[in-house]
């Protein structure tokens, strides 16, 4: 088959996990074969790591104001001398810019890719703009479509696990000074609220008073770690919960925890438990969201119900206590993610590039 154009647009300026997700699914389409370009602003983080990697990265501001209209016919210029197949768009802002301006230059087709947990406010960026809508779940896709988007205009494509197997050399034992004894419950997440931080520390806080061989492990930075260190410490917890920041290679650390956990309010898929899974941990995460298409509840993790400390703390408690579980739940999270090929990289660009050939063939 021919080769696709496809240019993907971000307009934020950070690198978290929409970033990523965009970023892999680039890699994966360049190494099948298509030309692919992106469009971002010039402060963005994603264009330094995707010019470091040889791709063609278009700068364009994509703030409202009186700039708005001179950028739009700039864009639109830029579509037409393209010539793209496919503009993806991945928020807000890039699918009113860059999607409105794919329109106008007559560009075949159109997609928005929807990221966010959060409910669907105007059907503008996802009905009008787009001719088709790909979500990271299927829980996202239910929220468009309660919104009012056809649902044979929507298919999902999950995120996509990246870590190396096997996994490289640990050394995150080595970091703590902890020996192979020792029980490592680890998260991942920016220190936000709605991470659910402070009711992880909350329900491991007595297990860690009653037993000096179990840890908790926090990886990640943002603004509440200093809160979040004095919880810690209020709940005499603190010697046995240990703040990492943010850390740039998970995949060296990863493989040293034996249980993964995060009690987090929502999320639109929760990539990081596909990941720990990958690494044949098994997972705790909270009923909300897109958490449980990451995992099987019972079989490779376990769900609790949202802000629950005590049913947390009880599925803390049995997988500390029971190794066995710990590694038959890991197995099956690893059959789960990667052997079947579930969250693979491969299956990430081979799904998005059926969606993108069924999609144009339907619209000639």
């Amino acid at each position: 088959m021919k080769p696709l154009k496809i240019l993907y647009t971000e307009a934020a300026t950070g690198y978290g996990g929409q970033e990523r997700y965009i970023h892999r699914l680039m890699r994966q389409m360049r190494a099948a074969g298509h030309e692919v370009h992106a469009l971002c602003q010039s402060d963005a983080r994603l264009r330094q790591y995707l010019e470091a990697e040889g791709f063609t990265v278009h700068l364009f501001s994509m703030d409202s104001g009186s700039d708005f209209w001179r950028n739009l016919l700039a864009l639109r210029r830029l579509m037409q001398e393209q010539h793209y197949d496919v503009v993806n768009t991945n928020s807000r802002r890039d699918t009113i810019h860059a999607g409105v301006a794919a329109r106008l230059a007559g560009v075949p087709l159109v997609v928005r890719t929807r990221h966010l947990a959060r409910p669907v406010g105007s059907l503008l960026s996802y009905r009008w703009v787009p001719h088709r809508v790909i979500a990271v779940s299927e829980f996202v896709r239910q929220q468009i479509i309660q919104r009012g988007m056809p649902a044979e205009a929507i298919d999902v494509v999950y995120p996509a696990v990246a870590l190396p197997d096997p996994l490289p050399k640990q050394r995150l034992r080595h970091m703590l000074n902890l020996s192979t004894d020792d029980i490592l419950v680890g998260s991942i997440a920016v220190l936000r609220k709605e991470k659910g931080m402070q009711e992880l520390i909350q329900a491991m806080a007595p297990i860690i008073r009653a037993r000096t061989d179990v840890h908790l492990v926090i990886i990640g930075g943002g603004a509440l770690q200093t809160q979040l260190e004095q919880f810690a410490q209020q709940l005499d917890a603190d010697a046995q919960v240990h703040f990492l920041g943010e850390q740039q290679d998970i995949s060296e650390l990863i493989g040293d925890l034996d249980i993964f956990a995060l009690a987090t309010y929502l999320e639109a898929s929760g990539t990081v438990f596909a990941e720990a899974a990958a690494a044949k941990l098994p997972t705790i995460g909270t009923q909300v969201g897109g958490v449980p298409e990451m995992l099987l509840p019972g079989q490779s993790g376990m769900l609790v119900p949202l802000h629950d400390i005590v049913a947390l703390r009880q599925a803390l408690q049995r997988l500390i206590d029971q190794p066995e579980l710990r590694k038959q739940m890991g197995l099956a999270g690893y059959d789960y993610a990667v052997t079947e090929q579930r969250f693979s990289l491969i299956t990430m660009q081979k799904k998005t590039e059926a969606c993108y050939r069924r999609w144009l063939e339907q619209r000639q």
